[in-house]
Parts: C-alpha cells; sequence; structure tokens
C-alpha cells in the first residue's frame, strides 16, 4: 500500500549526496519504517564532476554495452550505477511500506536508468511503479548557435560566448539544465513510487516531493523557498549531520563519536515550515552549526536562483528546537528567473601526472632542481603541451621526529590537447628517468598509473530561457508535458555584493588581542560551483560577529588569500570576489570567481571541489580580542 499525503508534515530522508556516498542508508531507512517511518527517500548522484564523464559515456558508448572501471572510464552506461548497488537492497521493504524514492540518477542517458530500475524490479517480483523524467538534455537548443556562431550563450563564469568557446577548440558532447521539481510532483500524483531523473538541480527531489505531499500550486512561492532551502540541506547527506565540519573535534567526545555519521530527514509542514533533524541512534549532530555550515557551503548570495523560485536568504536563522533538531527559520521568496543553469561538457584533452617525495632539509631548493633537471627533458615535447605545473605540497615540520613528519610532496602536472602528447614516452618517462641525477632522497611514487594519459573535459556553464526546455513525465506509457512557470522575474547578473560592512566599527575598540589562526574562533566551510568557489565564514556570539563583519573585508581576504590570489598559477586568472553579509548566522560570505581554474574536470589544483579553501583560510594568523579566546576555542 503506497502512503498517500496527509496533512501532517512531510518526511523526507536524505540519502545519499554523491555517487561515492556510503550505500546503505537507502535499505536502512526503509528497514527501519516501522520504528522511524519515512515517506520519501531522496538521493542525490549528480555534480559538475560525475555531469562530464556521464556525457563522454553516452556519446562514446550510447547503450553502454562496454565495462568500465572506474567513475571517470569514457565507456559504460551513462547513469549512475551506484544508485542502483544502494536500491537493489531497499526494495523489498519499499515496496512493503510503500516508500517513495525520487533520484537524480539518470546523469546523461535516464531512460536506461530508468530501464534497468524496471529491471529490477521485476526480477525480484515486486509491483512497484517507476517513472522517468525527460528534458534536461538540451544539446539540440544549442546546435543552431554552435553552428553558426552567432556568439549567444555567455559563459557564467568567463563571460566569453559560446562561440568563443568552440573557435579555442572545444566540441560540445553534451548539455544539461537544471530542470525544477514539479516533473517529479506530477510523477508522484500520477501514483509512481520511484522516480527517475537527471539533471534536475539538488533540491528538486526535495521540493517535489514536498510539493506533491501538500498539493502545493506553483505560486505558493515561500512554501516551496523554504523546501528548495530544506532540499540544500538535505541533499548532502552526512554533511549536516558533522560532515565536513570544522566543529568536528566536539563529536569524538561524544557518546557515539565519529564512525557511521547518521543520515538526516526533513519535516516539512503545509505552510512551508521546516525541521532538520537525523536517523534515530545514530552518531552525529544536527545543530545550528551544522545547519549554517552546509547552507553556507551552498548559496552564491542573498539570492539562491531555481527553476521554481528564488530564495531570498538576507534574513535566514537557524533554531535549536530540541536534540538534533533544528528549525528554518526567515526564509524569503521571489519568483523564479526565466532561465535556467545549463552545463555543457566538451573534451578537454588528456593530462597526466607523477609524483616525488623530500625529506627534511632544503626543500625549496630541492624543488627547483627537480623542476630545472625536468623541465630540460621535457622540453623536446613540452610546445605540445597546454599545461605543464610543478607544486611542492606541504612544510616539513621542524625537527620532526618521524620521517614521515619531515616529508613533502612535488607534483608535476600536465596537459595536452592529443593523448599522444602526454603517452609515457614523452611524460612519464623522461620525469622518472631524472631519478639518479636529483636531489638527495630523491624518491617518486612506484605507482605509476597516474602518470598515464586519461581524459579531461571541458565545462561550459551558460543559462538557457526555461520555455525552451521540453520538461516531461513519462509513467505508465503516459507522456505529460510539465509547463515553465508562469511567473517570473528577471534578476541582475551579479547578486547584492558588499566590499566591506555597513556596521563598521573600530577593531581597536575589542580590546588587546593575540595572532593566531582565524580558525580558533571561527568556522568554515568552502565547497566548488564549476571554476567558482563558495566559502562563508561565522562565529558564535553577536560581539564576535561585529569583529568578524569589520574584519573581513573584499580587500582583508584578498591579503588572506595571499598567494592564492595575488600570484595564482597558470592558467588560473586572478579571481573575482563577491561578498555578503548574513546577519542572522552571524556569518559573512564570499564568493571567489574562477578561483579553481576550470573547474572539477579541468583543474590542475588537487583541491579540485574546493573544501579546503575555508580551511586555508581558517589557517591563517588575525589578530583576535583575547576576550573571545577566553570562551574556548572551536
Amino acid at each position: 500500500m503506497l502512503i498517500k499525503p496527509s496533512n501532517r508534515p512531510i518526511r523526507i530522508a536524505g540519502a545519499s549526496g554523491s555517487v561515492s556516498d556510503r550505500r546503505f542508508a537507502m535499505a536502512a531507512f526503509a528497514h527501519n519504517y516501522p520504528t522511524e517511518p519515512i515517506d520519501v527517500i531522496c538521493c542525490d548522484y549528480m555534480s559538475e564532476g560525475t555531469m562530464a564523464p556521464a556525457a563522454m559515456r553516452k556519446a562514446t558508448d550510447p547503450e553502454g554495452t562496454q565495462q568500465a572501471h572506474h567513475l571517470m572510464d569514457p565507456v559504460g552506461p551513462a547513469f549512475e550505477r551506484t544508485f542502483l548497488e544502494a536500491l537493489q537492497p531497499a526494495l523489498e521493504d519499499v515496496s512493503k511500506y510503500g516508500i517513495r524514492i525520487a533520484a537524480n540518477a539518470g546523469a546523461s542517458n535516464t531512460k536506461k536508468c530508468y530501464e534497468a530500475v524496471v529491471a529490477m524490479v521485476k526480477d525480484k517480483g515486486l509491483d512497484i511503479p517507476v517513472a522517468w523524467i525527460e528534458g534536461d538534455d538540451v544539446l539540440s537548443a544549442f546546435r543552431k548557435d554552435l553552428d553558426n556562431g552567432t556568439g549567444g550563450f555567455k559563459s557564467l563564469h568567463t563571460g566569453l560566448s559560446l562561440a568563443d568557446w568552440k573557435t579555442s577548440g572545444f566540441e560540445a558532447i553534451g548539455a544539461q539544465a537544471y530542470l525544477g521539481g514539479m516533473g517529479i510532483a506530477e510523477a508522484f500524483r500520477q501514483g509512481a513510487q520511484i522516480v527517475v531523473c537527471g539533471r534536475v538541480s539538488d533540491a528538486s527531489p526535495f521540493i517535489g516531493a514536498a510539493a506533491w505531499w501538500h498539493s502545493w500550486s506553483r505560486d505558493m512561492l515561500e512554501p516551496i523557498a523554504n523546501a528548495l532551502i530544506a532540499g540544500h540541506l538535505l541533499e548532502c547527506s552526512t554533511y549536516i549531520t558533522g560532515g565536513n565540519y570544522s566543529g568536528f573535534q566536539a563529536l569524538e567526545q561524544s557518546s557515539w563519536g565519529w564512525t557511521e555519521l547518521g543520515f538526516p530527514i526533513g519535516e516539512i509542514s503545509k505552510d512551508g515550515s521546516v525541521v532538520i533533524t537525523k536517523q534515530k541512534n545514530t552518531p552525529g549532530v544536527v545543530t545550528v552549526h551544522t545547519c549554517s555550515s552546509q547552507l553556507l557551503y551552498e548559496v552564491q548570495g542573498v539570492w539562491y536562483y531555481n527553476s521554481d523560485v528564488t530564495a531570498v536568504l538576507s534574513d535566514i536563522w537557524f533554531e535549536q528546537i530540541g536534540a538534533d533538531r533544528v528549525a528554518l527559520r526567515g526564509v524569503r521568496a521571489l519568483p523564479p528567473p526565466p532561465t535556467t543553469k545549463v552545463g555543457i561538457t566538451a573534451l578537454g584533452g588528456y593530462q597526466a601526472e607523477n609524483m616525488w617525495f623530500a625529506t627534511g632539509l632544503d626543500v625549496p631548493a630541492k624543488a627547483r632542481m627537480l623542476e630545472q633537471q625536468l623541465r630540460a627533458v621535457l622540453a623536446p615535447f613540452s610546445d605540445k603541451f597546454t599545461l605543464l605545473r610543478f607544486q611542492t605540497i606541504g612544510t616539513p615540520g621542524v625537527n620532526a621526529d618521524s620521517q614521515d613528519a619531515a616529508t613533502v610532496c612535488f607534483r608535476i602536472f600536465v596537459q595536452a590537447k592529443r593523448q599522444q602528447d602526454v603517452a609515457p614516452k614523452k611524460f612519464l618517462r623522461p620525469v622518472t628517468d631524472s631519478i639518479m641525477q636529483c636531489y638527495p632522497g630523491g624518491t617518486y611514487n612506484l605507482d605509476i598509473r597516474q602518470g598515464l594519459p586519461k581524459p579531461f573535459y571541458e565545462y561550459y556553464v551558460t543559462l538557457l530561457p526555461q520555455s525552451e526546455v521540453k520538461h516531461a513525465v513519462h509513467f505508465n506509457g503516459k507522456t505529460t508535458p510539465i509547463a515553465p512557470p508562469p511567473n517570473t522575474k528577471t534578476f541582475p547578473e551579479r547578486p547584492p555584493s558588499q566590499a566591506t560592512t555597513e556596521a563598521k566599527v573600530d577593531l581597536a575598540s575589542f580590546g588587546p588581542t593575540q595572532r593566531l589562526p582565524l580558525g580558533t574562533i571561527a568556522y568554515g566551510r568552502s565547497g566548488d560551483k564549476g571554476s567558482d568557489a563558495n566559502c562563508g565564514l561565522w562565529v558564535r556570539h553577536e560581539d564576535e560577529y561585529a569583529w568578524l563583519r569589520n574584519l573581513l573585508s573584499i580587500d582583508s581576504i584578498k591579503a588572506l588569500l595571499a598567494r592564492e590570489y595575488w600570484n595564482p598559477p597558470a592558467p588560473k586568472p586572478t579571481p573575482f570576489i563577491e561578498r555578503c553579509e548574513l546577519p542572522n548566522l552571524k556569518g559573512v560570505h564570499f564568493l571567489f570567481r574562477n578561483l579553481l581554474d576550470r573547474g572539477v574536470t579541468s583543474t590542475s589544483s588537487i583541491d579540485f571541489l574546493g573544501k579546503n579553501v575555508a580551511e586555508f583560510l581558517r589557517q591563517r594568523e588575525v589578530d583576535i580580542p583575547t576576550r573571545f579566546l577566553a570562551r574556548g576555542k572551536l
């Protein structure tokens, strides 16, 4: 018997935040239904790092017949197979208790994923109705512009046109629009129990589930905006229960410790009220600070755009209403923009890398020696390289008491348009052949697999009118079109940004200070949005926030970024920085545009997801008022 909507809040589980998330959550939620009822399980598998490889798999192996060995393999099914691994052990309980599921696991071939789910259900002898959502594949919408070079569809990151991108040598193999949640709501309304989607927005399964449950119309913007933010709090699974959380050390002292953090649950009422909690009797916590951490990672300013609504976050705050229960407050709403984000993928070329190790004294000189030698041996081939980068990673401990603590890594990274230009005889062999002439103690990593050529992808982000998206639901042999939103609002190209606070206070007024890392008292969280990095920093007390908002201007954050801003390695441009304040969260948020160098699928950075930008800034030293330190360090 399927669960039916009622007047009570819908309970939605966030059971996956990526293709590499732990896969037992869906089965655990379904199995525990008698003691912890769940109405809908939502799973997020897609990211900019998975969309590009999926597009390549669809382009090179449309039927998915070849064996894939890893997530970046250019062959194999163009949907996310980890969804099937998670779904398979849950199906009996999903059927027994009538739980609904929505997942964006379709990637670049949603119909194939749907067919795989139907076959799995049939093999188990179960009767579970399955639907799939179409419309995210919009490559045909760009063909005319790509073919005639009209110069439209400007990149959100670089400002260049799609014609410029093509002239640079990139040929689009896939384009996917971010769909809203109304197709999912319609599929549930028609009786589907499992809804398989492609590139819906990360929060769309949650919006769709709540809109279906409460029969929201499209003009009920305030409830939809709350569901949008709830979705972004839940869609990264255990990021909101203690994962990727700068206050993580406090969890170690809890009775549960750090192991197997529990997955989150959202309770969304008919009026849009939201409470975030988690699985019973599992490690982790849900607090104001874990919720602030996940929110500040997701936002890119005070306006959060979605195909269904624009959430206004200037007054957002969280309230701890019980143990592991946090209420969302202060979200306001505006109509959605008339456009939606689109990610276009092209094969960027091929890359390889090699790692060397150095121990003890004179590390800068050892790095110079290695770089000079390797540039010389690579010179006969380097004119074909589009990028050659040398990095020193880490600093040896002073008077280190173990060899590991005294060791750092040297990384050599190369990219080229053609696979043969970074073949082993033109990169790996010359690099490793230098072993007998190198610095004292010179050693390279014997695992040479990273030194073999592998494809990388260029990812172009632009906007497409929602009216050009053919959003539709396929269920029970019927196709139901989903109209674009009838009421939209056009926003400025850039959201509001404050170079410095308007609530100016002399930092000297906070009294005596001590030079310590910013993270001594400030939480932080960051992450990627294409080639941009979000970064939020926040504190625990109002007087600390008055200090923080005056400390962190755009100019001062440039100083804290130091060489990451003033001397970024080629081809990374100098970042453009946007800043906003979220006073009810006691936080300052920055958007570092182009800090990540072309994004996860093509960057040369080891921090390809931007998750360590905040941790880098938190270790930078500032003058912290001593009265704040008396309250205890994070």
